[in-house]
């Protein structure tokens, strides 16, 4: 386990907060001492997770709702954060959109739809966020989260696909392009993930949990708790030396996949 203070004093945006790996990212920032702002375009999620991390005891928390697709609310938001908490040194794009569709059935509106909340939301974070994250004392640090399907494609799910591989180019290029003004970007590619909504949407739901768990080494599904582990080291000095890396928490789901080709 990580020291009670690996993050305190740094002060993080999480997009997609208000629910799943985003909410469970806040939890263990705000457990290791950082202040956060989780930002959400639903309001009434917003709320609701704002209310449940008040409840364990912290004040050092913030929500504002904003839409990863609007740049100017992206920014404004950032400003909040600024007014509240002084500064910002973590910026975590994790807000994200999908639904399985076969390409050929898939309206020209759905792929739009996907890419602007998935690729072009997590452009509008960094962008928004370059400046106030070269003036951190820590050094600013951008996590995206994407999958491995950025890699191996996503049969049935060509717009997320898309949209993470384009997530992936666009995390090694910040690295290079903003390495020198101190600010670390990496991607977090997380393999089935059995505690969230999306898992149960796509494997239980479709009756595919027991197919999937056996194409993960480890053979059982990831939990919220294990990416925000991952997330909490990339953000922290153990990874001071770390840019431009994609890392897999997938149990071993990637590799057994190439293995078996």
């Amino acid at each position: 386990m990580y020291s009670a203070d690996l993050l305190k004093g740094r002060v993080a945006l999480i997009t997609g907060g208000g629910s799943g790996i985003g909410l469970s990212i806040a939890e263990q920032y705000l457990a290791l001492g950082a202040k956060v702002a989780i930002v959400s375009r639903n309001a009434e999620r917003l709320e609701s997770a704002a209310s449940s991390l008040r409840s364990q005891g912290t004040t050092e928390i913030a929500a504002f709702q904003a839409d990863v697709r609007n740049y100017d609310q992206v920014s404004a938001a950032m400003d909040a954060v600024l007014e509240r908490f002084g500064s910002l040194d973590i910026l975590v794009n994790n807000a994200a959109g999908n639904f399985f569709c076969p390409t050929a059935e898939m309206s020209p509106n759905a792929w739009r739809t996907v890419i602007d909340i998935d690729l072009n939301g997590t452009f509008h974070g960094c962008r928004a966020a370059h400046a106030r994250l070269r003036e951190s004392r820590w050094g600013g640090c951008i996590i995206n989260i994407i999958t491995m399907q950025a890699l191996s494609g996503w049969p049935g799910a060509a717009h997320a696909a898309a949209a993470k591989a384009g997530i992936l180019s666009l995390t090694r290029t910040l690295a290079v392009e903003w390495g020198g003004e101190g600010i670390r970007v990496n991607a977090i590619s997380p393999g089935p993930i059995g505690d969230t909504e999306g898992a149960k949407r796509i494997y239980e739901e479709r009756g595919r949990a027991d197919q999937e768990r056996s194409r993960v080494a480890l053979g059982r599904f990831g939990k919220k708790q294990e990416v925000a582990n991952a997330a909490a080291f990339l953000a922290s000095d153990l990874a001071s030396f770390v840019t431009g890396e994609n890392l897999i928490v997938d149990g071993g789901r990637w590799l057994k996949y190439v293995s078996e080709k």
